[in-house]
């Protein structure tokens, strides 16, 4: 699942329109993972029809702490549904292994556009010792970027589960979902107190996320120069996943106060 933002519609569809087929390559226009990021996960729930499907993506900032977004676990709360899992096998089916956890919503999640507060973590009844978490980053690191201006051209690492890129067809748009952990790279676009815009267009070369990527994370550069440090996490975009990424930032004091209650931060 993944909150979208509604604007520009009929530009959208007429340039989607106007792009040729081509095969699906991405979370938008990328790869699969394989084992790459292991520590990478997909939040999983039971439908009342007996199947486990994804709902949202995330990481493994600690042996017992799942990092995801509020819209995903409060999407479940209001259907007073408490039972939720992870999982990390790259491939999502019927017999991943799943680990059972406990929501935490941030009880600051709301709908301003200024700060929606759209952090949560799931705290995993058992530890996991195969895998090593992300490093979260130290407190205004994008800020410093910005200033000294090598966040202008920096590259950033999203990986999720989520659908991939539009397809337009006879029936109209549409996203293929592997239910599979894949990885793409995007440049910087824009920054403020609460959120990292990252460019996700492919005519320049970019790739990002969709639907079901929520909560998965960022990781600060891209191919050689990607580091281990996770610096956002995947909110919302454009409607078709077309143009850009809008993940919330974990370097603020209001995400630090948050996972502070969790983690032993940076």
């Amino acid at each position: 699942m993944r909150a979208k933002l509604i604007r520009r519609v009929a530009a959208m569809v007429a340039l989607l329109l106007m792009m040729t087929s081509q095969n699906a390559a991405a979370i938008t226009y990328g790869q699969p993972d394989g084992n790459l990021h292991p520590n990478v996960g997909a939040m999983i729930r039971l439908r009342g029809d007996g199947v486990y499907r994804i709902l949202c993506s995330g990481s493994l900032i600690s042996p017992t702490v799942f990092l995801t977004a509020s819209h995903c676990t409060t999407f479940l709360e209001q259907q007073g549904i408490s039972d939720v899992w992870v999982t990390f096998d790259s491939k999502f089916t019927q017999n991943s292994k799943l680990l059972h956890g406990t929501m935490q919503s941030n009880p600051l999640f709301n709908q301003a556009q200024s700060d929606t507060g759209d952090i949560a973590v799931i705290v995993l009844d058992e530890v996991v010792a195969d895998l090593t978490p992300v490093q979260l980053p130290p407190a205004g690191l994008l800020d410093r970027m910005k200033a000294t201006g090598s966040l202008n051209r920096m590259l950033f690492t999203s990986v999720g589960y989520g659908t991939q890129e539009p397809q337009p067809g006879p029936g109209g748009i549409s996203n293929a979902f592997p239910m599979e952990r894949w990885y793409s790279v995007g440049e910087f676009n824009a920054l403020n107190k609460t959120w990292l815009r990252i460019a996700q267009t492919q005519a320049t070369g970019d790739g990002g996320t969709c639907s079901g990527d929520s909560g998965g994370p960022q990781f600060l550069g891209g191919g050689a120069s990607e580091t281990k440090t996770q610096v956002s996490i995947t909110i919302t975009g454009d409607l078709f996943c077309f143009a850009t990424n809008v993940t919330y930032r974990l370097d603020t004091p209001q995400a630090r106060a948050f996972l502070g209650q969790f983690v032993t931060l940076p």
